[in-house]
């Protein structure tokens, strides 16, 4: 039997040459992931040890927010870290050298103003030079480092793409006015924020301090120990050395690194279990095909299996026969998809460190071994579970059906328990989508999603039959008699056509799904912009954090602007148990003419008179009504009672806790920024007012100033990007969902060899024949694009009520043009899946297939 096995395996070569590179393809998509992500990790660990080489301790005080990130309005409380600090540190007999920190962010222009790098991996930093006037942490690759306000060093790739060299003036802003700096230097860093495509600005210490913190203070020191110090009993001296607060935190570089090695790993495997769930995907949309391919080769061999139980086979063995097949094919499918898989890895760092500019950090490629078993273990156990239905069907022959060379059709009792079993996995679905969708719970509605197109996978022979029988008239009329032949071939064995439309519907499911809920929520997010904002335009930073207060006196005196209010967001204490919440500062007598406040009880003129707003959510959160008091500690420690005077429905520009910034202004801190400032101009959104507010705020490539329009633009921008990047992980199921139809169409051409002949012999000509079979691959692709759109537009519309919390108001949007566009995708793929099979029908010869077995 294990000889037979071998042998029905090279015999049918070309049949299931579909299914192993659907095995391949799948395997491969899990070993490029597992390599990709362990060579990664790998490479960001041995990028992060180098950080830490030469710390034995560091001191943190988790208190010194930089400037610009500091949401809370406290600035510094308690004890700090100085000059003092670091050199009572230096003093202690086990230290070498200690350095004081600051870091915060800071953007760089281009020559032409633009923004070098994004928002979030602006890094500025101050340049402490040692004994020989450099940073060990930067190396000089040219000049030398910044001694002054006036001066500045920039990494190397930074100066590049702004063109600049030594000596030349830079424009460099934090969240304020823009300087214009001289570069004395330029440096090198394996800094991750850098390495990955940020940029980095050292100013001197000093410049640094008054930047970020405060004149004279550092958020770390790091420590350097002598040789052969002992980084424990220097860390028991440093802590007695330093003061002593909550904030103040010391910790030995070995302990640094080994957090940051598990931050990596807990990001390369989110990353990895991301990943791994599309390639899961991969495999299940796999299962049809080699399925699939199994049943038709049991049908096709049903007079050989029932010859070996004749002659004394057993069930067990002809089973073990067919799962050998299985397993070889398996085994060999995963190997090439293991060395497919290294390729993908090499090739997708190539393409992040090429053209996509992602700055990976270099190191080999990391094969483990774990990446091998899982992916050959994955591949073969899923080629094996696949054909074990096929297997056991294949051990049921009995051997008198060696007289007959019918295929055996399934019988009825079979067909009602699938049925049934169908019908309850399509009754539950439904039930968790409604469920789901009225609880808002997403778990909920991914189980009812799961469970009805399992319930639908189940039930595909069933629907096939009058789905399929749609397209008979036009079939009839547009073709004729390839067309009507074309739909009975389609409904003749309702198995075979749900196994082969089920691979392609699971792709246009998902892709509809993603496709739906991306032009809801645009559409969501378009109609709050447009009812909730009434200012022209909004001026904010790019990195999401605070701005100086400068920048709101400085549009104050722009022409044009007519109105005008800050956004400014403090964390208080509220009540007396020490609950924090966050309220918002707004002006008063403005902010109802560039915001839309819904009032449901009260009135918005309280702001006016002093008093609170609060969101009717808060409200019934906390008991709070019309009238009611509300204690406050603030940023400053100064405490005080605010009384609600309206209740207001959220809305994508105020929320929460609102109240006038008269009253949250005086009580932060003098490092308190805003969050954004909200501008309305005398002719609308007008492009020179829009002008003037970039000069207004010199200039800072980190300041963005945008109005409605930017705004939907920018947010139709994050869907689509995300949209693209599920499509692209997508592609892999939809690539092998295309090899499962031409598999299906070609083994299909092949058992039908008598018939295609004697169809031949009555006078369908040759191109009767192609058109035939390229017909029935259509047929049956738009009905698996059908049901997938169908699906996806129910899946897509549960997890949208589920969102009504986040996006006021959504509402199910189905994309014509895009559904559209599936379904003639699915009608090409159908197309293209039956040339080969199709031109192989029509060149068959007459006498040869109708005395084929």
């Amino acid at each position: 039997m294990y000889r037979t096995a071998l042998r029905n395996v090279l015999a049918h070569k070309g049949r299931l040459l579909m299914t192993a590179l659907s095995v391949m393809l799948g395997t491969a998509f899990v070993a490029g992931t597992l390599v990709f992500t362990d060579t990664l990790g790998s490479a960001l660990r041995s990028q992060s040890a180098k950080s830490y080489t030469d710390i034995a301790v560091t001191v943190s005080d988790r208190g010194a927010v930089s400037n610009g990130y500091d949401r809370r309005g406290k600035g510094p409380t308690g004890p700090t870290l100085t000059e003092e600090t670091r050199k009572a540190v230096t003093a202690l007999p086990g230290t070498a050298e200690a350095r004081g920190v600051v870091s915060g962010f800071a953007g760089i222009a281009d020559r032409k103003g633009a923004l070098i790098g994004n928002g979030f991996s602006t890094t500025g930093t101050n340049y402490v030079p040692g004994a020989d006037g450099t940073d060990p942490r930067y190396p000089l690759v040219e000049g030398q480092g910044p001694k002054n306000a006036k001066e500045v060093a920039l990494d190397r790739r930074t100066a590049e793409k702004g063109g600049y060299k030594v000596g030349d003036t830079v424009r460099v802003a934090v969240n304020g006015p823009v300087m214009e700096l001289r570069l004395t230097g330029t440096v090198s860093t394996n800094d991750p924020r850098v390495v990955s495509g940020g940029s980095l600005a050292a100013f001197d210490t000093a410049t640094a301090q008054q930047l970020y913190l405060t004149p004279g203070r550092f958020a770390e020191i790091d420590v350097k120990a002598k040789p052969g110090g002992d980084d424990t009993a220097l860390l028991a001296a440093v802590k007695q050395a330093v003061p002593q607060g909550d904030s103040i935190e010391a910790r030995t570089g070995r302990e640094l690194a080994d957090e940051q090695d598990r931050m990596i790993e807990a990001g390369t495997k989110g990353m990895s279990s991301a990943l791994l769930v599309f390639a899961g995907i991969a495999l299940f949309v796999g299962i049809f095909i080699i399925a699939n391919t199994f049943t038709m080769l049991v049908a096709q061999r049903t007079k050989e299996l029932a010859l070996l139980r004749a002659v004394g086979a057993g069930r067990r063995q002809v089973t073990l026969s067919v799962l050998i097949e299985a397993l070889l094919i398996g085994l060999t499918a995963s190997v090439a998809g293991l060395l497919a898989g290294i390729g993908i890895a090499a090739g997708l760092r190539a393409l992040l460190n090429g053209p996509l500019e992602a700055n990976l950090p270099d190191g080999p490629l990391v094969i483990g071994p774990s990446t091998v078993i899982a992916t050959v273990g994955v591949g073969v156990v899923v080629t094996v579970l696949a054909a074990w239905l096929p297997a056991l069907r294949a051990s049921r022959i009995a051997p008198v059906a060696a007289m007959s060379s019918a295929e055996q059709p399934a019988t009825q009792k079979s067909l009602r328990v699938r049925n049934a079993i169908g019908l309850l996995f399509a009754a539950a679905g439904i039930g968790g989508l409604l469920a789901g969708s009225a609880a808002k719970e997403v778990k909920l509605v991914g189980l009812g999603a799961g469970a009805l197109l399992i319930g639908v996978f189940v039930l595909t022979p069933l629907l096939s039959r009058p789905l399929i029988a749609m397209f008979a008239p036009l079939l009839r009329r547009l073709f004729g008699t390839p067309g009507k032949l074309a739909r009975e071939n389609a409904v003749r064995n309702p198995r075979r056509t749900a196994a082969t439309a089920s691979a392609l519907t699971l792709g246009v499911t998902l892709i509809t799904a993603l496709t739906v809920v991306g032009a809801s929520v645009n559409k969501a997010v378009d109609e709050a912009t447009a009812s909730d904002m009434k200012a022209d335009y909004t001026v904010a930073m790019e990195n999401f954090s605070t701005l100086s207060p400068e920048v709101a006196t400085q549009i104050a005196r722009t022409p044009g602007v007519t109105a005008m209010s800050v956004m400014r967001t403090v964390e208080v204490e509220t009540g007396t148990d020490g609950d924090t919440d966050w309220l918002t500062g707004v002006d008063a007598n403005t902010i109802d003419r560039l915001a839309t406040l819904k009032v449901v009880e009260g009135s918005a003129d309280a702001l006016k008179q002093g008093q609170l707003l609060s969101s009717r959510g808060y409200a019934e959160r906390n008991n709070l009504k019309v009238g009611s008091t509300l204690a406050v500690t603030y940023p400053d420690g100064s405490r005080g009672t605010l009384t609600v005077g309206g209740l207001l429905e959220s809305s994508s520009v105020v929320s929460g806790l609102l109240a006038p910034d008269a009253v949250v202004g005086a009580h932060a801190s003098a490092g308190s920024g805003l969050d954004k400032v909200l501008v309305k101009g005398a002719n609308g959104a007008d492009p020179k007012l829009k002008q003037a507010l970039r000069d207004a705020t010199g200039g800072n490539p980190l300041i963005a100033v945008k109005g409605e329009k930017d705004i939907k633009a920018e947010n139709r921008q994050m869907v689509t990007a995300v949209l693209n990047i599920m499509y692209g992980l997508l592609g892999m199921s939809v690539v092998i969902a295309v090899l499962g139809v031409v598999n299906t169409m070609a083994m299909s051409v092949f058992e039908r060899r008598r018939e295609i002949g004697m169809l031949r012999a009555i006078g369908l000509d040759r191109r009767g024949i192609g058109r035939m079979v390229r017909l029935e691959s259509l047929v049956i692709a738009l009905f698996g694009g059908v049901v997938g759109v169908l699906l996806g537009v129910v899946t897509a519309w549960a997890g949208n009520r589920t969102m009504a919390g986040t996006f006021k108001n959504i509402t199910t949007v189905v994309p014509p043009v895009q559904v559209l566009g599936f379904l003639v995708g699915a009608a090409v793929i159908g197309l293209l899946a039956a040339l080969v099979p199709a031109r192989r029908a029509a060149r068959m010869d007459i006498l040869g297939a109708i005395k084929s077995e």
